[in-house]
């Protein structure tokens, strides 16, 4: 192999892929897609699902039916989104989730968008998260939404992304992804930020959560993982993304594109997982 893949930790995302599905996919089809990704031993940890309101994200409804069927049978972990203190005291009293994810914006239009309140009020939120969390043993990944700009005309810059890593951090926060949430990050913008994040926190574990066209996957990819990144999220086929992408043909980092840069997997069971995502979706 000629990079370091065993350093590289890869999130497999099929809650993001598949939430923004009209039609609702069974509960058992579910189940049965990531208990292959979880056997097929390729991801360090699998955002499975989330907890949130029904009304908002109906297609995530079951999260906790689909949570029980799931086989851990290695070391993949599970990651579960979170919104508000409801749903993090549900998700944190169940045991087969290691990391509770929540998405804090950094854009205030967006922030508004997603979860419904200001950027005070989440932060707030989010210092009840923690302490919800650490009482039950979980980890808290912070999704710094809209990292690298946003389509709303507001202020954005490194600093502003630096400043709130570190207000977050100071809540006992280790773990971040960097969300390139409508797609538009370019990659000198990547390089320099990451860089920038590295060397202003080196304890922190900060990874990347792109979203991207089909073309410019790979040099996204690239452009973080020379910066420093270890950690990539992503989802088989590139489905899902930002519902708010001005671009349709933006979705997430293809899963494909992470194995194949880091080397990891072989094309027969790649190719197998992608028949059962468009199965279980009836593409």
């Amino acid at each position: 192999m000629s990079k370091e893949t065993r350093q590289v930790k890869l999130v497999e995302c099929p809650r993001d892929a598949i939430q923004g599905i009209h039609q609702f996919i069974p509960t058992a089809d579910k189940i049965d897609y990531i208990n292959a990704l979880i056997e097929s031993n390729l991801f360090d940890c699998i955002d499975f699902g989330s907890f949130v309101s029904p009304k908002a994200v109906p297609q995530m409804a079951d999260s906790a039916q689909v949570l029980e069927g799931l086989q851990l049978i290695n070391d993949t972990k599970l990651l579960a989104i979170v919104a508000n203190e409801k749903g993090t005291e549900e998700a944190a009293s169940l045991s087969k989730i290691h990391f509770l994810g929540y998405p804090f914006s950094i854009s205030e239009e967006f922030q508004r968008r997603n979860t419904n309140s200001d950027i005070k009020t989440s932060f707030r939120r989010l210092q009840n998260i923690v302490q919800i969390a650490h009482d039950n043993g979980k980890e808290v990944v912070a999704y710094l939404s809209m990292a690298f700009g946003n389509p709303y005309g507001e202020e954005w810059n490194e600093e502003l992304v630096t400043y709130w890593l570190g207000e977050i951090a100071n809540l006992g926060i280790i773990d971040f992804s960097l969300a390139d949430t409508t797609g538009e990050a370019n990659p000198f913008q990547i390089t320099t930020l990451f860089e920038k994040a590295y060397k202003d926190f080196p304890k922190l574990d900060i990874g990347a959560h792109f979203h991207s066209s089909k073309t410019t996957g790979l040099l996204k990819i690239k452009a973080a993982y020379e910066a420093g990144c270890r950690k990539f999220d992503g989802a088989i086929l590139g489905f899902g993304g930002c519902p708010f992408a001005t671009d349709e043909l933006v979705g997430n980092i293809a899963m494909e594109d992470l194995l194949f840069y880091f080397e990891r997997g072989d094309p027969i069971s790649i190719l197998a997982l992608e028949q059962q995502f468009n199965q279980m979706i009836k593409v």
